[in-house]
């Protein structure tokens, strides 16, 4: 299994340095053409402005892209063809879909043309903050160059509606014991507090990760996965984090009915004021805009128990190994980090670029905010990408404590047990 490490600004540089900055106008073999599958489904925001760029880049070069717009399951359609000769050139997706299927498994090819080309004049390498390049894991170990190229970043927040909860505005609670205590007047004053779609485990895997970063940093849980012999699931803070969330169910914040419905009914409550909270990724303004209550005003708050850490999480072009246009895939990544797309992306379809320099809507301000705020980031699941640990092991287990079906102390005795059993059948 491959090894995915951090590679530091100071390597990148290094790395980058060799490559030049001249963006290549085709492949090797005169290849003027790449295929590409895209997350994004035809008509959300998000698929307009990558299909602008993509009109744009066919003009000026004069390579076809032949864009499927898959939507979310591009990489899950994209494992059979790995090894065929009908993978595609370039896929996109989040950072916890595309490690464990290509950088963990060998399946990614490492970037070197992308990051060292150039656009309008900078760097690619130059456009990413530091902070994120020198804090994710985003190489595979004895490579130069990153397997994926973000092109926007998702973070988490809890969400509310400002119209309604003005106070929160200036006051939000800055750690755990304010934040029981602003529940609690809430439920004095008849207000159900959290909204959650118990049935997405991994929104439910949100609350567990960000306690257990909150309590022992970025970087604590995916160490504390990666033991075969499950005993670091005995250090005390893993249990705490349980404790922590099993505090949530037994207190009642939760809304009513949150453990036996199917998404989108829980946030569709929220959007109507139904509840005032709900802990969630940067797109629940652009998803629950369409049927939030009238007057509805999205602001929201860190998780209150993160002290100076903050989730960011990259969203990005990976280029399978196999990809018969590699080149032209990465020019086509690379293409789409200048300034007027990545404006695009937080105007038009209310995400966060990568890009400092870049626009942002006011929806995303607070959360903008409090990553430049922060002096360390983590990602989904505090960067597992162990292949089926998350799905198989991490997000039931987390389900069924959110859910109320085990304490933190069986939470905990499940997370030992099963890790076990999962390395002796993965190492």
């Amino acid at each position: 299994m491959a090894k995915i490490r951090t590679l530091s600004a100071v390597a990148l540089v290094g790395a980058f340095a060799l490559t030049g900055c001249a963006s290549a106008s085709g492949d090797a073999g005169g290849s003027k053409e790449l295929t590409y599958w895209s997350m994004w489904k035809e008509g959300e925001a998000q698929q307009k402005v990558v299909a602008d760029a993509i009109a744009d880049f066919e003009e000026e070069t004069g390579i076809e892209v032949n864009v499927q717009w898959q939507g979310r399951d591009n990489i899950k359609k994209t494992v059979p063809t790995l090894n065929t000769n009908k993978v595609p050139d370039l896929v996109d997706g989040s950072f916890a879909k595309l490690a464990p299927v290509l950088a963990e498994t060998g399946q990614a090819k490492p970037l070197v043309e992308a990051y060292g080309a150039e656009v309008e004049g900078d760097a690619v390498s130059s456009l990413i903050p530091e902070a994120y390049l020198a804090g994710d894991v985003v190489t595979v170990e004895g490579e130069d160059a990153p397997w994926m190229l973000p092109y926007s970043l998702t973070s988490d927040a809890i969400w509310f509606n400002a119209a309604e909860h003005p106070d929160l505005v200036e006051n939000s609670p800055q750690d755990w014991a304010s934040f029981l205590s602003v529940m609690d007047e809430m439920k004095a004053a008849g207000t159900t507090p959290i909204a959650i779609d118990g049935d997405v485990a991994g929104y439910n895997a949100y609350w567990y990760t960000s306690a257990m970063v909150g309590l022992a940093g970025p970087g604590s849980l995916r160490e504390t996965a990666a033991d075969e012999t499950g005993e670091a699931w005995d250090a005390p803070e893993a249990l705490e984090a349980a404790q922590m969330i099993e505090g949530l169910v037994e207190g009642g914040y939760f809304i009513d009915g949150y453990n036996a419905s199917k998404w989108p009914a829980q946030q569709q409550a929220w959007s109507d004021n139904q509840a005032a909270l709900m802990f969630n990724g940067t797109w629940i303004p652009t998803e629950t805009g369409p049927y939030a209550a009238e007057g509805f005003e999205y602001s929201s708050f860190p998780f209150p128990a993160l002290g100076s850490s903050a989730r960011a999480d990259f969203v990005g072009f990976a280029v399978p190994a196999r990809a018969k246009n590699s080149d032209n895939a990465q020019d086509l990544a690379a293409f789409f980090l200048k300034k007027q797309y990545q404006d695009a992306l937080g105007t038009d379809a209310k995400i966060i670029p990568i890009r400092p320099d870049a626009a942002v809507s006011d929806e995303m301000s607070t959360v903008t905010d409090a990553l430049a705020a922060a002096d360390s980031y983590y990602q989904q699941n505090d960067g597992i990408s162990f292949p089926g640990y998350s799905e198989k092991l991490f997000w039931p287990a987390v389900s069924d404590l959110v859910l109320g079906k085990i304490d933190a102390e069986a939470f905990v005795e499940t997370m030992k047990t099963g890790q076990v059993d999962y390395w002796k059948l993965n190492s």
